[in-house]
């Protein structure tokens, strides 16, 4: 999945938007080029579209998460080679929430 739709995914309690498969013209739109902001449509009753800006600065959080992650992952396993602690994140980067 990728970010616009993970970002999607946390507003309205999940599994409320869809894409259009026709713009406003009535004219197709190809596959392609449908999963974009400017295509989505509400299949829920009582969604609503979140602004484009809450979309992006949920997307930068996801990156700027996956980001973190990564970044602990590395740290964490060089300090286990080195026998330095390792921090809460990145114990959970290299074993998970167990």
């Amino acid at each position: 999945m990728d970010y616009l739709q993970r970002a999607l995914t946390t507003f309205n309690g999940g599994n409320w938007y869809g894409w259009k498969t026709h713009d406003d013209n009535g004219n197709k739109i190809p596959n392609k080029d449908r999963m974009q902001y400017q295509h989505i449509k509400i299949i829920k009753d009582g969604a609503t579209i979140p602004s484009e800006a809450d979309v992006n600065a949920k997307i930068q959080e996801l990156k700027d998460a996956e980001t973190a992650y990564t970044n602990a992952r590395t740290t964490g396993k060089a300090k286990l080679k080195s026998g330095e602690a390792l921090t809460d994140a990145e114990i959970k980067a290299l074993f998970g929430d167990n």
